[in-house]
């Protein structure tokens, strides 16, 4: 059966499907409860949050569930908090702040949560299952989380990365290929010119690396599932394709757009944190692109931009949203988290099924 294989067993779910884990508010508790009483694995994007507010998640989904699910964290990069910002770029971003009517420059007094004390919290709840993305573990944090017997998965966007990953002694590793949505998790260094397919990172990455592989990046059915686990994969990761879903934290006009849009408006921009995302084409993207090389580096340029946004969404203007998406955006479904990854389910089975009779009528 291809739901039976080793990261299914060491995840203890029935399917080896895995929610991607979305910050910002996509990936609710419900709609990580939903996925892993489904019989997946449900993953908290928690890189936003305070410590406290990943702590009442974390307790929130344990109030849905007693299924196993992963918590998600940003690793932390060096950046210099008194960067000077581009006048052309604080310019075009008070210009859109005036058609939203708020104020020009606001001051940031934080630009990241502390990873600390989000990790002291992950530690203390407990969770069975850890993800993280744009580098590599501090090897006390790793200790920590192993001693409990938790399962840690990092992200790699190039074969360097992974032979990083499973170097620092990571259980898995999450290869993300260029066509998944948000942000790239590149750390070696990181740069657009990362820009590895998934058809052909993950059997690069199965190949060198003795550790599980999940494939992620542009998977959005059963037909992405059976060719990750055709390339090796022992699991695939899935964002994008829940975001539409009922339990889904994305907003309204988000999921709209991800329903309406096309593969030719999905592209890869620094406008909203300063770091390379892909999500759907829109007017900020567009203003601020004449000022690429000056945006600040991340997370200075998603604390400035923090402001607009939310206006962006109070007012229901999606021109100025951060709105990620993956490359196949457009095969996006209106249904319950539970019933996505049934589908899901039987699309795979189908097409296994499909394969297996060509290959035994020959």
């Amino acid at each position: 059966m291809w739901s039976s294989n080793p990261v299914a067993t060491r995840l203890q779910i029935k399917w080896p499907i895995i929610q991607a884990p979305m910050a910002g508010g996509a990936t609710t508790p419900a709609l990580v409860a939903a996925v892993s009483k489904a019989g997946g694995l449900g993953s908290l994007g928690a890189a936003y949050m305070s410590a406290e507010q990943i702590r009442v998640a974390i307790r929130s989904i344990r109030e849905i569930t007693d299924k196993p699910f992963a918590v998600s964290l940003f690793i932390p990069e060096a950046f210099d908090p008194n960067e000077e910002i581009a006048s052309g770029v604080a310019s075009e971003m008070n210009a859109v702040r005036d058609e939203l009517g708020i104020p020009h420059d606001p001051h940031v007094s934080r630009f990241t949560e502390t990873f600390e004390e989000q990790m002291a919290v992950v530690l203390e709840e407990k969770v069975s299952v850890f993800s993280f993305t744009f580098g590599l573990l501090e090897q006390r944090w790793l200790a920590e989380l192993k001693k409990q017997g938790a399962t840690v998965i990092g992200t790699a966007t190039t074969t360097r990365e992974a032979v990083a990953l499973e170097a620092s002694g990571v259980d898995m590793i999450a290869a993300q290929g260029s066509e998944a949505g948000g942000h790239r998790g590149s750390f070696l260094p990181d740069s657009p010119s990362n820009l590895v397919g998934t058809m052909a990172l993950v059997p690069q990455l199965v190949d060198r690396v003795k550790i599980p592989v999940i494939a992620a990046g542009g998977i959005m059915d059963g037909r992405g599932i059976a060719a990750a686990l055709a390339l090796g994969a022992g699991a695939a990761q899935l964002g994008t394709a829940f975001l539409t879903c009922t339990e889904s934290g994305a907003h309204t006009l988000h999921k709209a757009a991800l329903r309406e849009t096309s593969d030719e408006q999905i592209v890869l921009t620094r406008a909203f944190s300063g770091k390379w995302a892909r999500g759907i084409q829109n007017e900020f993207m567009t203003r601020l692109s004449p000022h690429d090389h000056e945006l600040p580096s991340y997370p200075i340029q998603n604390a400035l931009t923090k402001d607009i946004r939310a206006a962006a969404g109070k007012n229901q203007r999606c021109e100025y949203m951060s709105m990620w998406a993956g490359q196949a955006a457009s095969l996006t479904r209106e249904m319950s988290a539970s019933e996505l990854l049934l589908q899901l389910v039987a699309e795979t089975e189908q097409v296994v099924s499909r394969l297996y009779k060509s290959e035994t009528d020959r």
